[in-house]
């Protein structure tokens, strides 16, 4: 060692006689003051020392975890750290502790996000409960059926599948991705992947027994897993539905903070505000440099875009949402997202591309660049095949299901009113095509002529004429519109192949010549009985609105789409909110 020790009373910091700590294979070097009081601040991981070398006193008290090596009392004596690096001795403490701290992510550290994280695992565990009564429910049903209450030696082994089936529904639906959490609360996807799983469960246990040459009845299959999968949806669709309803009372809610330019700031929060099923809560916007959102009436403006991460904490949101602005780009994004990272706080990037579904769009390189690849919807093809015997075959049971609620309100409208029980209208279909609907009459025979006299009255912002008290409409009528008993003769027009369970809302041909460009785009799929306008508000929206609700479903139809919004009118309909 050609350097020169260092004395204690150079680099003293406690008090003289405490045992050295730093220990480890590093080059000896001095330390001057400036630099020892500045690193004492900084804290160390608490380790165990390595016991002192043989013979050396026992200290009474501990040094600080950073203090440097201890000097000798004298100018004859080295220093014990430079005697360990020359000596040929492992130094054990190296072993000890590592050389480098890791880095530990703390979880839930955010107040916002540890909220949230926790609703949301109590929404999971809910679901794996509610997974775990289907399946039981369904092997016991099934079981009960099939066999009776007598257990022997012939469905013993059906008894044991029963048993397992929960358990086997519950793996299945955690391989398709059933639980995790960006595919709950809104949306299809959740549907989606309970039906793949199920269609995988049934191909599972069909080639299982092929290939082991088991004698499995192929009737207790089919009546036992598909009876696991609906009921395992209609209890998702029942849980998501009390979520919703907490919702709108302001709980398990994320808080957002928005981020772009004012206009799109006022129409994004506007939108989340009327649609509070999604769960998003506006606390906050982040404007450009410049722009103090003055017509940001109801919005607390919380700085910059500089201000994003530091407006987070001040808000206590969980959720950033970025709206399409030149300031925000590739590179202020990730730097944002670097900064989010820390507290787990999710960053949103809300696309340009308006009502287009995440399952038509992909991200596909090309040379290196990621570019997103947006699918044409499908309007045609087998798809619409299978729609089309989905439609038919279902009015071929509702007409056969409410056979006696459709006797009973054709004899209520005929005694009490005088004229038709249906009323007969030209609407406007699929490509422009005309065809008369079907309708219990909710109106005086009169209602046409009067119209001109009422239009003053109009309630409603678009083409639709609406007043929530027409006078036109009778006693019977009016329960007939609270509870869209009225529609149900359109089961008829479905069966005729003029329209479809689910769709746009069928126009008046009147309607339809105001239409401008994009409206006209509606008219490329079988208007409905029900849809997203119906399922949303119906009359209460305004125009445009309903407008961009069947422009969505023209652009992302699904058959599991369908099944939700079929699921959604049995609890409008009970709600009955803008029939009128």
């Amino acid at each position: 060692m050609t350097e020169p020790t260092v004395l204690l009373s150079e680099v003293r910091l406690g008090a003289v006689g405490t045992p050295p700590a730093n220990y480890g294979p590093r080059p000896h070097r001095s330390v001057n003051r400036k630099t020892t009081v500045r690193n004492a601040k900084i804290p160390a991981p608490v380790v165990p020392l390595s016991p002192p070398p043989a013979g050396a006193a026992r200290r009474p008290r501990p040094r600080p975890d950073n203090a440097p090596p201890l000097a000798a009392q004298g100018s004859a004596e080295r220093n014990r750290a430079t005697d360990r690096l020359d000596s040929d001795r492992p130094n054990r403490s190296a072993a000890v502790r590592p050389p480098v701290r890791p880095f530990v992510r703390m979880r839930g550290r955010h107040a916002a996000m540890s909220r949230r994280q926790r609703w949301e695992r109590r929404y999971v565990r809910t679901l794996v409960l509610a997974d775990l009564v289907a399946g039981t429910v369904a092997g016991a049903v099934t079981f009960g059926v099939r066999f009776g209450d007598d257990v022997t030696a012939y469905n013993r082994n059906y008894m044991i599948l029963s048993a397992l089936l929960p358990v086997l529904l519950l793996a299945v639906l955690a391989v398709s991705r059933a639980y995790e959490r960006r595919f709950l609360f809104v949306g299809t996807d959740e549907y989606q992947r309970v039906f793949r799983g199920g269609v995988g469960l049934i191909a599972g246990a069909a080639l299982v027994s092929y290939a082991l040459d088991l004698d499995l009845a192929r009737g207790y299959v089919l009546a036992a897993l598909p009876t696991a999968i609906c009921t395992s949806v209609v209890l998702r669709f029942a849980l998501r539905k009390r979520l919703h309803l907490a919702r709108a009372r302001g709980e398990s809610l994320r808080r957002v903070m928005l981020a772009g330019h004012e206009l799109a700031v006022i129409g994004m929060a506007r939108q989340l505000r009327r649609e509070r099923y999604h769960g998003l809560e506006v606390v906050g916007a982040c404007l450009p440099t410049g722009h103090d959102g003055e017509g940001m009436t109801g919005l607390t403006v919380c700085g910059t875009f500089d201000d994003v991460a530091s407006a987070v904490e001040r808000a206590d949101a969980d959720t950033v949402v970025v709206l399409s602005c030149p300031e925000l780009d590739g590179t202020a994004l990730r730097r944002l997202a670097w900064r989010l990272e820390r507290d787990e706080v999710d960053l949103v990037v809300a696309s340009s591309l308006v009502d287009v579904a995440g399952a038509r769009t992909t991200i596909r390189p090309f040379d290196g660049l990621p570019m997103l690849h947006v699918e044409h919807p499908r309007l045609h093809g087998g798809s619409r095949l299978v729609k089309d015997m989905f439609d038919r075959i279902g009015a071929v049971l509702l007409l056969a299901g409410f056979g006696p609620l459709l006797l009973a309100v054709a004899l209520c409208v005929r005694l009490t009113s005088r004229g038709p029980v249906l009323f007969r209208q030209v609407r406007v279909g699929r490509d422009g095509r005309s065809f008369r609907i079907f309708k219990f009459r909710s109106m005086y025979v009169d209602a046409e002529a009067r119209l001109a006299e009422l239009r003053h009255l109009n309630e409603h912002d678009g083409v639709l004429f609406k007043i929530r008290d027409d006078p036109r409409v009778t006693r019977v009528g009016r329960w007939l519109r609270r509870f869209s008993l009225d529609e149900l003769p359109q089961l008829l027009n479905v069966l005729l192949g003029q329209m479809s369970l689910v769709g746009p809302r069928p126009p008046l041909p009147a309607e339809v010549a105001v239409y401008a460009g994009d409206v006209r785009r509606r008219l490329a799929v079988k208007p409905g009985m029900t849809g997203l306008w119906q399922v949303s508000g119906r009359s209460d929206l305004p125009w445009e609105e309903a407008v961009r609700l069947d422009l969505r479903y023209v652009e992302n139809w699904s058959l599991s789409l369908d099944l939700v919004i079929l699921l959604r009118t049995m609890t409008a309909v009970v709600r009955s909110s803008g029939a009128y």
